[in-house]
């Protein structure tokens, strides 16, 4: 198991609650035709786990940057949001902001 993918296991352990409830939420804004309804409660839990996601990512450059690796660090960042995104594809939208759009009539006389 390569560096990145083992922080991402460990993250998840330690976060068990926090990434089990968002799971939930993730699947079910995944497969609404109408994410609207959804999307406030999304981004609220989607901005905690955006930000414990950052915390181990840090964590995981820290570790290569100290090490005396700081090239890498770049690509091993990617590796790591890459495997977020491959658990969660959805995290993207996370921070959507939903205007409705409407027009106004105009009267011809």
């Amino acid at each position: 198991m390569t560096k990145y993918q083992e922080y991402f296991k460990r993250m998840l352990d330690a976060e068990k609650e926090l990434f089990d409830s968002f799971r939930l939420l993730h699947g079910e804004y995944a497969l609404a035709k109408d994410t609207e309804p959804l999307q406030a409660k999304f981004n609220q839990e989607g901005e905690k786990v955006l930000k414990v996601v950052r915390t181990w990512e840090d964590k995981l450059c820290h570790q290569s940057e100290k090490g005396g690796y700081g090239v890498y660090s770049g690509n091993l960042a990617e590796k790591f949001q890459a495997e977020v995104k491959k658990e969660f594809p959805m995290i993207d939208h996370v921070g959507i902001i939903v205007k409705t759009f409407s027009l106004k009539k105009i009267k011809l006389q």
